[in-house]
């Protein structure tokens, strides 16, 4: 599969055996949404729910960091995922957080291959197509999850990489949080970001049926960005989950010299010994 399916590609694969559909939706501190009952309330025929929001190491004082092998391993078993899988990971969230599931699927080396549902569960309500209530009980999987972290990015790795600006970084947040007028979801954490970074807000990756942009469209936001294309990248943003997005942007062009910053600011933000910067780029 490619990194992105059409609607109308899942439609036609709903009742293959090796298809497994993973809802990833997840929203933002303080949000009033619940991703797990709006699930139980509609979800495309067949799919499980995620859980991105417990799917994260819980020794980790940072929130939203990858889990160990273990307690992935379990949840993508319970999820019904075997090593032959199709995965196709879709959400209803204004965070986009499906690449953020994509992108775990790919780095946890799970299923055969793994994809984003191009424009997710709202362009699949606006075009009539069917949905499902209640909680999914799939039938157990036997795939098991093994990190390989040469996409992942440390704070250590992100030091390192203000010193010697050998990646350009490219942040998610919205531009308010990237100059530090506006405050952070996360009480207590800095304003701002990281030197030397650009922003390109997630927002910005998306059209008006909640597709998202490709060829020059997509090209011309990381131009317009100042991004340069002949250096390896770091993606980041609030907590490692838009990040993903700009990373599935860059592979769309060819681009894979790329790392997603797992920590991102709310690790960075948080830390009072890191740099930071405030304003434009």
């Amino acid at each position: 599969m490619d990194i992105l399916v059409s609607t109308d590609w899942l439609a036609d694969e709903l009742d293959a055996p090796d298809l497994v559909i993973l809802d990833a939706s997840l929203f933002l501190p303080g949000s009033p949404r619940d991703a797990r009952e709006e699930f139980e309330t509609a979800h495309i025929p067949g799919a499980a729910f995620l859980d991105l929001s417990n799917l994260a190491d819980q020794d980790d004082p940072t929130p939203g960091m990858l889990p160990p092998d273990a307690m992935m391993t379990q949840r993508m078993q319970a999820l019904g995922v075997n090593a032959d899988s199709r995965i196709v990971v879709y959400d209803n969230s204004p965070t986009h957080s499906a690449a953020r599931g994509w992108w775990m699927m790919r780095v946890y080396g799970l299923g055969a291959s793994t994809a984003i549902l191009d424009g997710g569960l709202p362009k699949w309500i606006a075009e009539g197509r069917p949905v499902e209530a209640g909680a999914a009980t799939p039938a157990p999987g036997s795939a098991i999850a093994r990190l390989d972290r040469a996409s992942v990015r440390t704070k250590a790795d992100l030091l390192a990489n203000v010193e010697s600006g050998a990646a350009q970084v490219l942040d998610a947040r919205g531009a308010g949080r990237f100059t530090g007028a506006e405050a952070e979801p996360r009480p207590s954490m800095a304003s701002g970001h990281i030197p030397g970074s650009r922003n390109i807000p997630s927002s910005a990756f998306f059209r008006a049926d909640n597709s998202m942009k490709q060829d020059d469209e997509l090209r011309r936001l990381f131009e317009e960005a100042g991004a340069d294309f002949d250096r390896p990248f770091i993606t980041t943003c609030g907590s490692g989950v838009t990040a993903a997005i700009i990373l599935a942007g860059l592979e769309l062009l060819g681009k894979t010299d790329v790392g997603l910053y797992d920590g991102s600011w709310s690790e960075w933000g948080f830390d009072p010994a890191t740099p930071k910067a405030t304003g434009t780029a």
